[in-house]
């Protein structure tokens, strides 16, 4: 069976209507209309609250003329100083502990948690005030032939902040720790004991290394709130921040406005350590990120120049 094909002459046939461009597509965005109010809530929110501050009793001046006072900055250096030492102290009892608590001797274990288990449900001020007070219960602090001398003598007001803050501190630290470590796969540890790497080298090369992603941010969020808990020790007479702002405004009668610029030098350091926390997180990141996260400059630049390619488009 055959069947006819007959071919058409493309010369003869006739020329069509010319194809026509398709019209561009106009994106419409989507408008998010509750974002506008619920911006214009929180305007008027902070409204409100500002112009209740501006009719009150206030003498705003106190703050600038006291910002730089000899007090206050002794007082910001003081605070400085005893949370990076109640860190550091904090820091490497929690890394001890941790691995205490991860060990397999029961005894060694035991004595990790029952540390954590006592430091974190007692409260800091409680634990201030113990060591502060503990010359009612000691007379003399003996250590033998090495040392000896009233307790009261002993346990200086800075002895123990230092103590309350960085033994509590090290019990929270432990925690983190301990959840960055179990975060590092077991076949690491495994693979690393068979090449003969020793259980200390192979927490210190291939275990530490890797659980520091997920160690800082946490640790980050401890150190700004051990500089604020600082404030905490102007209870056992150590002159900080806080207690200096206390002092001034009694002194001086302007209470409130000592306390308000004890909060503005508090968010001052916060802000900057929150930077440094980012920036830290950032560089502990690269393992595990294939892009690191654009640093707030670079996303400053990024819209900028997505502002200016968008006005030469209009254009």
């Amino acid at each position: 069976m055959s069947a006819d094909i007959t071919k058409k002459d493309p010369e003869a046939t006739p020329p069509g209507p010319a194809p026509t461009r398709a019209a561009p597509i106009k994106a419409v965005p989507v408008r998010h209309y509750g974002r506008y109010v619920s911006a214009l809530i929180a305007l008027a929110a902070l409204g409100s609250v500002v112009y209740a501050f501006s009719q009150g009793d206030i003498n705003w001046a106190f703050i600038p003329d006291y910002f730089f006072n000899d007090r206050i900055l002794s007082g910001v250096r003081e605070t400085l100083i005893l949370t990076f030492l109640s860190m550091v102290i904090g820091v490497v009892g929690g890394v001890l502990l941790a691995v205490m608590r991860l060990s397999k001797n029961p005894v060694v274990s035991s004595i990790a948690w029952f540390y954590i288990w006592f430091f974190r449900g007692t409260p800091v001020l409680v634990q201030l005030f113990v060591w502060f007070n503990l010359g009612f219960v000691f007379e003399y602090m003996n250590l033998g032939p090495f040392y000896k001398d009233e307790w009261s003598d002993f346990m200086t007001p800075f002895l123990t902040a230092l103590l309350g803050l960085g033994l509590n501190e090290a019990a929270y630290m432990a925690e983190i720790c301990r959840a960055g470590l179990l975060s590092v796969d077991e076949g690491q540890t495994e693979a690393a004991h068979a090449l003969g790497m020793s259980q200390g080298k192979t927490l210190r090369r291939i275990v530490l290394p890797q659980a520091m992603r997920v160690i800082v941010p946490p640790t980050g969020n401890e150190v700004i709130n051990m500089l604020k808990t600082t404030s905490l020790v102007a209870a056992v007479q150590y002159y900080e921040l806080f207690k200096h702002a206390q002092d001034i405004g009694m002194t001086s009668g302007a209470t409130v406005e000592a306390l308000f610029l004890a909060a503005t030098w508090y968010l001052i350091l916060t802000s900057i350590l929150s930077v440094g926390q980012y920036y830290i997180e950032r560089y502990y990141a690269r393992g595990s990120l294939r892009q690191l996260p654009q640093t707030p400059w670079q996303k400053v630049r990024a819209h900028l120049t997505s502002l200016s390619s968008r006005s030469e488009v209009t254009r």
